[in-house]
């Protein structure tokens, strides 16, 4: 389940736990592009609750989008990834060096006012 709920002018937090479908990441997408529509020099946080890969059916898709999501991703600056898994913390940070402009950092879920702090930086 994907959760996303905006959060000021500029800010979108999205909720993450179990794992997402197709048509789970079909909803998610069209929301997030939805709900980025007026955002310019944004911040997300990301709370990665439970953690499960999606299905195959997802990943395809969300590939099949891939520009969208490039372009989406442009409307942001910052991004901060709460998750209690080490190497989801690793791939966060890399994925950010294929997003120009885009600075994605990870922090322990129980850390949050730490990355709020560096979100609003």
């Amino acid at each position: 389940m994907l959760i996303i709920t905006p959060t000021g002018l500029n800010r979108l937090d999205i909720e993450m736990s179990g794992r997402l479908n197709t048509e789970d990441m079909r909803i998610a997408l069209d929301e997030l592009v939805s709900k980025s529509e007026n955002i310019e020099n944004g911040r997300m946080l990301y709370d990665v609750i439970d953690f499960h890969l999606p299905s195959l059916g997802a990943i395809a898709l969300e590939f099949s989008r891939l520009p969208a999501m490039l372009r989406l991703m442009k409307k942001f600056d910052r991004a901060a990834v709460l998750t209690d898994k080490t190497w989801l913390k690793k791939v966060s940070e890399i994925e950010g060096a294929l997003y120009p402009g885009l600075e994605i950092k990870a922090f322990d879920r129980d850390h949050k006012e730490e990355a709020e702090a560096w979100l609003s930086r």
